[in-house]
């Protein structure tokens, strides 16, 4: 992998609800993917509970981009309270416990393994691309990582795979001509968290 062009430095939108960002988001993303000095992640979960489709999403993965391996956040960290229904409740590698205005007040690991888990997949050393829906869940993800200790600096989030229009889509699944969905779930990259294991 190279490193194409030099990284502006992270500057989340003041205007954005969730700190996305204004040098690098989902518009310019393909001018900074195949880098030796990135990590990309796309924060969603392959088949999310949360109804997404009430405000016009997807609750599926439908669509990453070329390099994003799938590291859900809702298995990471547990969500701070969500106005939307069926919000993933089940197990998490870290007890988030979420403040006024989805600040962070305490962050507990509970499996031995938990803090390895983001130290590997989350790599201090390079810079982290996050990318959601919207940018939800990549802001809660941003936000956990700075608490545990990460650069702000080096962590972007660049928002929603819904205004991607660049040429690296990978497409996980389809309609067919008779309308019925085809999975190509072999195409995604997806970090497997087993909590037995951990």
């Amino acid at each position: 992998m190279s490193i194409s062009m030099p990284l502006p430095p992270s500057q989340p939108d003041p205007a954005s609800p969730f700190g996305i960002e204004q040098n690098i988001n989902i518009r310019t993303i393909d001018d900074y993917l195949g880098r030796g000095d990135a990590v990309y992640r796309d924060v969603r979960m392959m088949f999310d509970t949360a109804d997404f489709t009430a405000m016009g999403g997807s609750s599926d993965i439908l669509k990453t981009i070329e390099g994003f391996k799938i590291a859900s956040y809702p298995l990471i960290g547990t969500l701070p309270p969500l106005p939307i229904k069926g919000a993933y409740r089940g197990e998490s590698l870290f007890e988030v416990s979420w403040g006024e205005g989805r600040g962070i007040t305490e962050v507990i690991p509970r499996y031995r393994r938990s803090m390895q888990f983001l130290e590997e997949v989350f790599p201090r050393d390079k810079a982290v691309f996050l990318m959601c829906n919207v940018g939800g869940y990549a802001s809660f993800a941003k936000a956990l990582l700075v608490f545990l200790g990460w650069d702000p600096g080096r962590l972007y989030n660049i928002g929603g795979i819904g205004g991607y229009t660049g040429a690296k889509g990978v497409d996980l699944i389809t309609t067919d001509a008779d309308g019925n969905r085809v999975y190509h779930l072999w195409r995604a990259d997806s970090i497997i968290i087993d909590f037995d294991k951990m």
